[in-house]
């Protein structure tokens, strides 16, 4: 039986808790749900609110400020985060690209400066971050070796060297200037870390956005056609191929489930960046394709969105008072309802933490938007 576009939309929602909220510790979660996207430092946050049950910030900060979780630069280059123990792993898959990223970027070729050069500086940088230090400590320390290129060589270790951004407070864990410490992790990994690592990404992978294609993974990791293909050939019986809608070759978890086409969907407010609008090949499975140029801009820059049966139909931004709710179409009574409800919940989360959540990034609305229906829910 072939799979259908609704059931691969409902497959992603529920292994992301969004059909039904989980009770669970906040390190189980981030495990289960892969990675969370974590460049606004809310994210995270409003991610966790939506999909677990019962959710207290202050568990996420804990989890934070005791190693449970990290956050790091790993899969698409941004910062993501991961439960502990699986961070090495992680990064031992993406290793390859996150370091071609930067030192065979011209930013880091201008300086004059080779691979080796970089990596001859990972021990003594392990050993300066084993307390946390701001960026802008790290670029001293680093113009001791190299001077004035210390901007661009901090610049390339940031991203592939072993160490995770380390909690600075505020209402979020972490705030600016950022601050750096080192990964309990070796400087590189072995061509067979690596190649454990992907088989780990993957599984992960499918467990949070199954079923789903090579070039799903590619879009969701950036890694290529070759390590993807190597470690579905390893992992042999523990995935398996399924039928979907298009001729991409889809796979998953040899005991996952499917929902049922007839499952309904809750309404949701989803972060920036949310990690579901990211998973898959262009252009994702919640996105109707005519939305998607309004909430992914080109710089990259992904709104907090509307889901409502699973899909996106809007966004959302906090302004004075509460939250407003815009919906590039026509919404029913229902689902009005629904999302007023979230909002007003959200609204109180907020109101303890960041009533301007997301505020930096409300030049998007200035551009405009298509709005049909628009509405304020106060806090």
């Amino acid at each position: 039986m072939s799979l259908t576009a609704r059931q691969l939309a409902l497959a992603v929602l529920e292994r992301q808790f969004l059909l039904e909220r989980r009770r669970l510790d906040v390190a189980e979660a981030v495990r289960r749900l892969c990675a969370l996207q974590a460049q606004a430092p809310a994210s995270p946050y409003l991610a966790l609110w939506n999909r677990v049950q019962d959710f207290a910030p202050e568990d996420l900060d804990a989890a934070f400020a005791d190693g449970r979780v990290v956050k790091s630069t790993l899969m698409r280059l941004t910062l993501h985060v991961v439960h502990a123990e699986d961070h090495e792993p992680y990064r031992a898959a993406m290793l390859s690209t996150l370091r071609a990223s930067r030192l065979y970027d011209r930013r880091f070729t201008a300086t004059g400066l080779t691979p080796a050069d970089a990596d001859a500086l990972l021990p003594e940088l392990a050993r300066f971050l084993q307390q946390p230090r701001t960026g802008a400590r790290v670029e001293q320390e680093v113009a001791r070796r190299h001077g004035e290129h210390a901007h661009r060589v901090w610049w390339a270790l940031r991203t592939f060297a072993p160490v995770h951004h380390a909690p600075t407070g505020g209402p979020w864990s972490f705030a600016r200037p950022n601050s750096y410490r080192a990964a309990p992790a070796a400087a590189a990994a072995e061509p067979r870390e690596a190649d454990a690592g992907v088989r780990r990404l993957l599984l992960s992978y499918l467990g949070a956005f199954g079923p789903a294609s090579a070039q799903d993974f590619a879009r969701f990791t950036l890694l290529t056609r070759t390590p993807t293909a190597e470690a579905l050939r390893a992992l042999g019986d523990r995935v398996v191929r399924v039928q979907g809608p298009g001729r991409a070759a889809l796979f998953d978890l040899a005991d996952a489930t499917v929902p049922d086409d007839d499952t309904p969907a809750p309404p949701r407010l989803l972060p920036m960046w949310d990690s579901t609008l990211l998973a898959h090949a262009v252009p994702g499975r919640l996105v109707p394709a005519e939305y998607r140029p309004l909430v992914v801009r080109r710089n990259g820059d992904v709104l907090p969105c509307l889901l409502v049966d699973g899909q996106v139909v809007g966004v959302w931004r906090a302004v004075d008072g509460g939250l407003e709710l815009t919906a590039f179409r026509r919404l029913g009574r229902v689902a009005w309802q629904g999302l007023t409800e979230e909002a007003e919940r959200l609204s109180v989360l907020l109101a303890d933490r960041d009533p301007a959540v997301h505020r930096r990034y409300g030049h998007w609305w200035d551009k405009g938007f298509p709005v049909v229906e628009r509405t304020v829910v106060k806090g």
